[in-house]
């Protein structure tokens, strides 16, 4: 049984990939942070180990490291994705410093994967989808702190022959999403025949699904071996979707009503016209392609949702 660490394993994407480990047969240590919360855990919390600890905190890293001497490092611990953070400094210490930490902490207990979660905002804003060797222009602090920790995960890979790989996420989506973000706040209003207040109809994005994601993960841990190490990969459909596009498939699936309030809710500063995947280079090196297309994963959603209310409700 190969043992995984999990770092923001209390997270959005990392309750998904904890659960998926779990699954694969995988024994499953999360690092989480003193103060997180526990409730996308809580009912996997029997089945994984639970280390509490701030990556800032290098010797408790060291510790916790070697005690569960994994295998395999799964490292998705991250701050400022969300509007409400904006702590500067805990975006650096969470996004860059704790990520050099943890890096040096499995370099000296040895590991056969490392798969690290970039951000496709560190790409910036571009005209076209972006490939994993086109110029970063991050477009917030978040992203140029998750483009400084890319790029020192690469660096070690190759200075140190280390199989650290990147995935550049894009748009995730599905169960256990932050309450608060597009896709559970307008299924919350669209099972009561309603809509939210929506931005500008013509933000475009990336949407995947956590299952295919959780794919992107597996394959990246076993093909770590490869030649290029600090490899980086763009996990993304491909396919570009408005708001106008979600909302339109929300007032399909959910038989919604009302008209939609376009405006009504201010844009972010990343939102944009142009944000999509060029994921050649995984499906040609890992084999990965999305099999999930948006109206599956969000009718999935709507009905984990269902099962689920509780969980989709804001904190």
């Amino acid at each position: 049984m190969k043992r995984a660490l999990l770092t923001g394993g209390a997270g959005f994407v990392g309750a998904n990939l904890a659960r998926r480990l779990l699954a694969e047969g995988l024994e499953v240590h999360l690092l989480v942070r003193p103060d997180s919360q526990g409730w996308r855990i809580e009912g996997i919390r029997r089945d994984v180990r639970v280390h509490s600890t701030d990556l800032s905190d290098s010797e408790s890293v060291e510790r916790i490291v070697r005690a569960a001497a994994p295998e395999w490092i799964f490292h998705l611990a991250a701050h400022g994705s969300y509007s409400s953070q904006i702590d500067l400094d805990r975006m650096i210490q969470t996004n860059l410093t704790g990520t050099a930490r943890l890096v040096e902490a499995c370099a000296r207990t040895g590991f056969e994967a490392f798969v690290h979660a970039g951000s496709s905002s560190e790409y910036g804003f571009k005209e076209q989808a972006p490939g994993e060797e086109d110029w970063l222009e991050p477009n917030s602090s978040y992203a140029v702190t998750k483009a400084a920790a890319t790029l020192f995960c690469r660096y070690q890979a190759q200075k140190r022959g280390l199989p650290i790989t990147t995935l550049r996420l894009y748009s995730v989506y599905g169960p256990y999403e932050e309450p608060t973000r597009l896709m559970p706040t307008l299924i919350r209003a669209g099972l009561a025949g309603k809509l939210p207040p929506l931005v500008n109809p013509e933000v475009a994005r990336d949407y995947v699904y956590t299952e295919d994601v959780c794919d992107a993960f597996l394959l990246a841990a076993k093909h770590a071996s490869a030649k290029d190490r600090g490899a980086v990969y763009n996990v993304g459909t491909g396919i570009q979707t408005t708001i106008k596009d979600v909302v339109a498939l929300a007032r399909r699936t959910l038989a919604i009503g009302e008209e939609p309030r376009w405006g009504s809710m201010p844009d972010r500063q990343w939102d944009t016209g142009v944000w999509v995947a060029d994921n050649r280079r995984i499906a040609e090196e890992l084999g990965w392609k999305p099999r999930v297309s948006l109206e599956q994963g969000f009718r999935r959603m709507v009905d984990w949702v269902r099962e689920n209310p509780s969980l989709a409700e804001p904190r």
